[in-house]
């Protein structure tokens, strides 16, 4: 049985995606589940969060097993096979697979095995290289035990994306409060729709092919990529940007969520607040991240010794409130844990 994956999705950058999944993976192991983390982004940059330069530099050059996604997978670029990944365990119940820059030139390889993986023999390998990615974490998932999956990709509608969409059971959106973002937002729901489609055409082909007979061990996602909502972070007042101007963006976001990933429509004049696809509203905690960063801890696990003391030890209490309920709310949609899934507080 494979362990489900969520991965949080906008082709938009620069929404908060890498910092909210970092949050979200140590509270998830907080509340006693066992998490993987995968880095599927070739810049990284969850991998940074999670370990230092010199721990990175260790795993990047000097060390020749399968201890990022990149080497895991780097085999199949010639005529190997897929490497059992190496895990950094974080906590008891957080383990990380990182990311690797190298990554990007997987891309090609990709993309050259989408069109082979509709022809009519030899599909076994097309198959596996596009699968790749939900082989390796199904792989290092039941290795620990995993109940949940946690994938973090770049913004972007490329091939390395597509292949981890098509390995994910559910998406989550994060949006931020601007036209960029509601624009990637009108982007990616197409995009994930035609995905879906075209992976299922991919399976039929697969089964109604003799290759099937010939590797009866091969198994594929199933290519869900079910939205169970969006996150929008909370926009930061500056006196030259009026309020108003960032309420102009948010207030359009359920409409274009309805449209563009729902492919329903709009239920009227839903404000945000009251959008039961919003899962949240993600406060800045700007006064916290510099000091979590420093200490490499998430906001709501700083302590007085860390510098929380003060309006910052009352901000880490709110934190940690607000990212359980979050944790809880999102376990409940993925069927986790049963928890109210309504309209956002």
């Amino acid at each position: 049985m494979s362990v489900p994956v969520l991965t949080f999705f906008n082709n938009k950058g620069g929404v908060g995606k890498t910092s909210l999944l970092y949050h979200l993976s140590w509270m998830f192991s907080h509340l006693e589940k066992r998490v993987l983390i995968a880095d599927i982004d070739p810049q990284a940059n969850l991998t940074a969060a999670f370990l230092t330069e010199d721990a990175i530099d260790e795993i990047w050059n000097n060390k020749p097993a399968a201890n990022t996604i990149y080497q895991c997978v780097k085999p199949l670029v010639g005529v190997g096979d897929i490497v059992k990944p190496e895990l950094q365990n974080i906590t008891e119940n957080l383990y990380l697979l990182p990311g690797d820059v190298a990554l990007s030139s997987f891309e090609d390889q990709l993309s050259n095995e989408w069109p082979n993986s509709m022809n009519d023999v030899n599909l076994y390998r097309p198959l596996r290289i596009l699968s790749a990615f939900w082989q390796i974490v199904q792989i290092a998932a039941n290795a620990i035990q995993a109940e949940i999956i946690l994938v973090d990709i770049g913004p972007n509608l490329g091939a390395i994306n597509r292949s981890v969409l098509i390995a994910a059971d559910y998406v989550i959106i994060p949006m931020g409060a601007d036209l960029f973002s509601l624009q990637g937002l009108k982007n990616l729901g197409p995009a994930l729709k035609s995905w879906k489609e075209l992976w299922a055409k991919r399976l039929e082909n697969w089964e109604n092919s003799g290759d099937k007979k010939d590797h009866p061990e091969l198994l594929l996602p199933e290519g869900s990529m079910k939205p169970i909502g969006y996150l929008c972070q909370q926009y930061g007042v500056r006196l030259s940007r009026p309020v108003r101007a960032y309420d102009k963006w948010v207030q359009k976001i359920p409409g274009v969520y309805r449209e563009a990933v729902l492919n329903e429509e709009p239920a009227g004049e839903t404000r945000q607040e009251d959008d039961p696809n919003c899962i949240s509203i993600i406060k800045h905690y700007r006064s916290l991240i510099p000091l979590a960063q420093e200490h490499r801890k998430p906001i709501f696990d700083l302590t007085p010794a860390d510098g929380a003391i003060g309006s910052h030890a009352n901000a880490v209490f709110s934190a940690r409130e607000d990212f359980e309920k979050l944790s809880l709310k999102i376990m409940g949609k993925i069927g986790l844990c049963s928890y109210p899934t309504g309209p956002a507080a």
